[in-house]
C-alpha cells in the first residue's frame, strides 16, 4: 500500500456562521458511600459538583488547545448538570455558539473532565486496601444531541 497520509485541519472558510447546540453525557460509577458523602458535602478535598462545574467550563473553552485538528471557535454559552443516582453521578453538557463548525467535541470534552474532576476530589473515598480502583468506572460518554440551525429560532438545518 503506498501513498501519503497526513494530518490536515479541515478548512471552514467558506462555510456560514449559523447557531450551533451539542449535548453530551457520561456516567461516574463510584460506591454508595461516596454518593452519600457528596451529597451530605462531606468530601475532603470540598464541594465536589461545584468544582466539576467550572472544570467543565472551563474543559470546553480549551478544547481547541487539547484536540489538535479542533478549530476555536467562540462558545456563547454552556450549561453543566449533574444527577446523582444510588451508584454514581451522570454528567451532561451542553454547548452553545454561533461559529462555523460543530460543538461536539467541546461537550464531551467538558463531560469527560467533569466526570475526571470528579473522580479526582473522590478518589480517597473510592480507594480500596491496596489503593486501587476496583469500583470506580467512567463510561456511557457520547453525544446526546446537535442542532445546527440558521439562527436559534429557526428550525434545525
Amino acid at each position: 500500500m503506498s501513498g501519503k497520509i497526513g494530518v490536515k485541519m479541515v478548512d471552514i472558510t467558506e462555510k456560514p456562521e449559523v447557531y450551533r447546540e451539542a449535548t453530551a453525557s457520561g456516567f461516574i460509577r463510584l460506591k454508595k458511600e461516596t454518593v452519600k458523602a457528596i451529597l451530605e458535602g462531606k468530601v475532603p478535598k470540598g464541594d465536589v459538583l461545584n468544582v466539576a462545574r467550572v472544570a467543565a467550563i472551563l474543559a470546553v473553552k480549551k478544547t481547541w488547545e487539547i484536540l489538535p485538528l479542533c478549530h476555536p471557535i467562540p462558545i456563547t454559552g454552556v450549561e453543566v448538570d449533574f444527577d446523582l443516582t444510588e451508584d454514581g453521578v451522570e454528567a451532561t453538557v451542553t454547548v452553545k455558539t454561533t461559529s462555523k463548525t460543530g460543538v461536539e467535541m467541546e461537550a464531551l470534552t467538558g463531560v469527560t473532565v467533569a466526570l475526571l474532576t470528579v473522580w479526582d476530589m473522590v478518589k480517597s473515598l473510592e480507594k480500596d486496601s491496596r489503593g486501587q480502583y476496583p469500583y470506580t468506572l467512567i463510561k456511557e460518554v457520547r453525544v446526546l444531541e446537535k442542532v445546527k440551525q440558521a439562527s436559534k429560532d429557526d428550525k434545525p438545518i
